[in-house]
């Protein structure tokens, strides 16, 4: 039995005064994007740094006192140090205008609040799992960078996500290490006594605590929330932030319990009040019911107009188009934890609540889903890239039942990468000699990328040769490291120093080991795939990285299988599998490869961006058609395995992409990488400034961040601000209109349609017709009457159409109406139209928000 303490305290590093700056510099993860930072903190201890898996907060605890006092005495470290300490402060204080105070104006600083189940941000705070979580932490540093005014919110776990290693049967096993959060550039939020901040969330026939940690990053704010906290009694309370991604239903639900509604109240308690919240997944979209109930109490507003008043200012983010991804969770779970909130709290039915989870609000048995209920409460809901869009439009064409299914209200937003966190310190001073010192500051800024053309080739070359020797040197120091601990022989181990080739073009693939990312597509004709990596000429190697979901068996046996590959002694020089797939090896991977290997089954990439990473280093990408590559892709920055065919025989379809693949590097890729002029492979190079140039711009997060800004974040502020001003007139207008549209629609009918149209009409020409609507108790001014006109397809159905509104000519008799239009055909083919009916109101984001049309016939 291990004992446990009576009283905890915390020990902080013992800095001399002219170090104590060094705390401000630990304590903001800046330094994790700002190299110079780091530079100060390997010159105080190389070895040390690596040994705290890049934690300076943790290096500065455990440094030798001795070695403090010698930096005080070195005039240069000195000197470093008040420089980056000024960088700093100057930085934080926005000394110079960010883009956002210099397209808005000044704002208030708490405007938009961000809401994750995670957030990756560096590797030595692990409360990420993958693409998600990196995504999240990179839209907090680009919208540090950017100046907007933004808070991010998540959980804090105290064991994160697993750490992986393999066992000797190649078996993928997880491990969870213990985060000492004293020991990480975390800092506790108090109250005006000192004590902890807290808040709690209503269980079941009990309170959860939980306590607020902050997290600098840049000028953004990150606060998470901890359950480990004494005041909550029961084990089972302490742990729902104890892992991410682990245990079963009941847990997932306590911990976006905690997170949606536990997140919104901290925000409440530490003073921050925003007037956009953005729900990064569905996870944390209980945050809409506790602003529903606390506009409820604050504003003595009823649930409809709450409602109203919540999704004026929410948009949602969903990033899969696998259904796993999104938490369903069954009806008597449900009552279990939601029963008095909804009928005490919000006034509501619990059946009318469970519809709102629903995509079939009348079916009983359907469970509840976290994406129905964000969508529902958002008045914007995109896909993370254009293809994610059209999927994710397909997926929940359901909600909004008669709506074509181009014109179902959800967009996309791109995803992107934070370009400074991922690009590598020798590319960087590259670009800061070619592309001047703006590529920094607008890495959004089409027009900065375009001086990559102007690159000397040979200088790209050697930077990125560098590059790959490094990754070299790391994967073999990285697999003798992992040898070691399985228990491998001796000659095995020493083995590790003799793998792969500085000179060889080398594959990159690393992400989730999810099956339909299909690791082990390129090793489906092994025999092939030996010809290929061993050509004496040409060479090639691989190397792998990657977690599987611990309860995800198929994804383990695919690890399984690369391991046993690199077994075999033809492969044991050329494939690698680097087990604990975190940042540091990701950086090494998307920095030292030549190609980067992506594949997935087509559509299920929502947008994938490790692709993007290794395009801002000048690696080129060799992709299926799916998520950001189906937008980003020409034959002059990379390659296309396939042209984005779908079939319904998945293994048919893994054969011939894995054929499109072997074919790809036999005739192409490997030829081009070895066809030298002198020691350079010009026309490769050609193709990685072609890649820079064209896709650095627009597949990074600063131009994402300030497309959230621009098309969601201030017109919902201008919105919110619209319909709340004058104690809620405006959302109780609103609401008082979708209550009597609601009551009148379903006496909404197209009694006749008329049109003087020939047989045949050349292109150009114009047709006009009328139509005769019944609108009831409604007029004109409550709806929008449209001619859709469009081609119509071998099953007689309009595709392609396009909506011209219908003007009102005159009032008939008993709530009739006769409206018309002429409308223009701009191409030849068979041509159809008919009339629709929609609601229309000045403060609906969109005509198709409310789920409401009415077709002719």
């Amino acid at each position: 039995m291990k004992p446990k303490p009576i009283r905890t305290f915390s020990i902080i590093p013992a800095l001399p005064e002219q170090l104590k700056p060094l705390l401000a510099l630990a304590y903001n993860l800046r330094w994790s994007w700002k190299y110079d930072i780091i530079e100060l903190f390997m010159w105080m201890d190389s070895e040390l740094w690596e040994k705290t898996h890049h934690n300076p907060v943790r290096m500065l605890g455990i440094i030798d006192q001795s070695r403090l006092d010698q930096l005080v005495e070195d005039a240069g470290f000195m000197a470093h140090l008040e420089r980056v300490s000024r960088y700093l402060d100057d930085y934080q204080k926005s000394r110079e205008p960010a883009w956002f105070e210099q397209k808005y104006g000044e704002v208030d600083q708490s405007l938009i609040g961000y809401f994750s189940l995670e957030f990756g941000l560096t590797e030595s705070l692990m409360i990420f799992a993958g693409g998600l979580g990196i995504l999240a932490g990179d839209h907090l540093k680009s919208s540090s960078d950017l100046g907007v005014p933004l808070v991010g919110v998540g959980l804090l776990y105290q064991q994160g996500y697993f750490r992986q290693y393999l066992n000797q049967a190649g078996w993928q096993q997880e491990a969870y290490e213990f985060n000492h959060f004293d020991n990480l550039p975390l800092i506790l939020e108090r109250d005006e006594n000192g004590e902890p901040l807290t808040i709690h969330v209503q269980l079941p026939e009990r309170l959860v605590w939980a306590q607020i940690w902050r997290v600098q990053v840049g000028r953004v704010p990150l606060y998470l929330l901890d359950t480990n906290v004494s005041q909550n009694t029961r084990p089972q309370d302490r742990d729902i932030t104890d892992q991410l991604y682990g245990g079963d239903q009941d847990l997932r639900i306590k911990q976006e319990i905690m997170l949606g509604i536990g997140g919104y109240r901290a925000l409440k308690v530490l003073g921050l009040d925003p007037t956009v919240y953005h729900m990064n997944e569905g996870h944390s979209a209980f945050l809409g019911l506790e602003h529903i109930r606390q506009l409820m109490i604050d504003a003595g507003l009823t649930f409809e107009q709450a409602r109203e008043a919540s999704s004026a200012g929410a948009v949602f983010t969903t990033h899969t188009p696998v259904p796993a991804g999104h938490d369903r969770f069954p009806k008597d779970l449900m009552q279990h934890y939601f029963h008095d909130f909804v009928t005490r709290d919000l006034g509501l039915d619990f059946d009318r609540f469970m519809g709102l989870g629903r995509e079939n609000v009348s079916d009983s048995n359907e469970p509840f889903c976290m994406t129905v209920l964000a969508i529902r409460l958002s008045s914007y809901t995109n896909a993370v890239s254009t293809l994610h869009g059209e999927v994710t439009r397909q997926m929940w064409q359901g909600l909004w039942p008669g709506v074509p299914q181009g014109e179902i209200p959800i967009t996309h937003v791109t995803n992107g990468v934070h370009i400074l966190s991922w690009i590598s310190r020798d590319m960087k001073v590259l670009y800061d000699r070619y592309l001047g010192p703006r590529w920094r500051e607008d890495t959004g800024d089409q027009a900065v990328w375009r001086y990559a053309a102007d690159i000397a080739p040979g200088e790209l070359w050697r930077t990125h040769v560098l590059r790959r020797e490094r990754l070299v040197s790391f994967t073999r120091e990285r697999l003798r490291s992992q040898l070691e601990g399985r228990g491998a022989s001796p000659s095995d181990i020493h083995a590790a120093d003799e793998v792969l080739d500085p000179e060889a073009l080398t594959i990159g693939f690393a992400r989730r080991f999810a099956t339909y990312k299909r690791a082990t597509l390129i090793l489906r004709d092994p025999d092939r795939l030996d010809r290929i990596l061993n050509n004496p000429e040409r060479p090639v190697q691989i190397i792998f990285s990657g977690k599987a979901h611990p309860r995800d068996n198929p994804g383990k046996a695919m690890i399984q299988q690369i391991l046993g590959l690199s077994r075999q002694e033809r492969f044991r020089n050329r494939i690698v599998f680097l087990e604990d797939y975190d940042m540091i090896v990701a950086r090494y991977l998307v920095q030292g490869c030549d190609v980067w290997l992506n594949n997935p089954l087509v559509p299920r990439e929502a947008s994938g961006t490790s692709g993007m990473k290794a395009a801002a280093n000048g690696v080129l990408s060799l992709s299926t058609l799916d998520g950001w590559w189906a937008e980003a892709y020409t034959p002059e920055v990379g390659w296309a395995i396939g042209r984005g065919e779908t079939y319904d025989d998945q293994d048919y379809q893994a054969w011939v992409e894995a054929e499109a693949l072997y074919e790809l590097l036999e005739r192409d890729v490997v030829p081009m990488f070895y066809e030298r002029s002198g020691r350079m492979p010009r026309r490769w190079v050609g193709k990685m400034k072609a890649s820079i140039s064209a896709l650095s711009y627009f597949f990074n997060t600063n131009r994402m961040v300030a497309e959230y800004a621009d098309r969601f974040y201030m017109p919902l502020v201008e919105r919110y601000r619209k319909l709340s001003a004058d104690d809620f007139a405006g959302v109780k207008h609103l609401s008082e209109w979708r209550h009597r549209l609601m009551s009148s629609w379903a006496q909404i009918r197209v009694e006749s349609v008329e049109g003087d149209l020939p047989s045949e009409l050349h292109v150009g020409e114009t047709f006009h017709a009328e139509a005769k609507v019944f609108l009831g108790e409604l007029n004109p001014d409550d709806v929008c009457v449209e001619l859709y006109v469009g081609l119509v397809n071998p099953d007689g159905e309009l595709v392609s159409g396009v909506s011209v509104p219908m003007e009102s000519k005159r009032s008939l008799d008993g709530g009739r109406w006769l409206l018309g239009a002429e409308a223009m055909c701009e191409m030849s083919g068979v041509h159809g139209y008919t009339v629709r009916v929609l609601p229309k109101h000045p403060d609906l984001v969109t005509m198709f928000q409310l789920g409401y049309i009415r077709w002719a016939g």
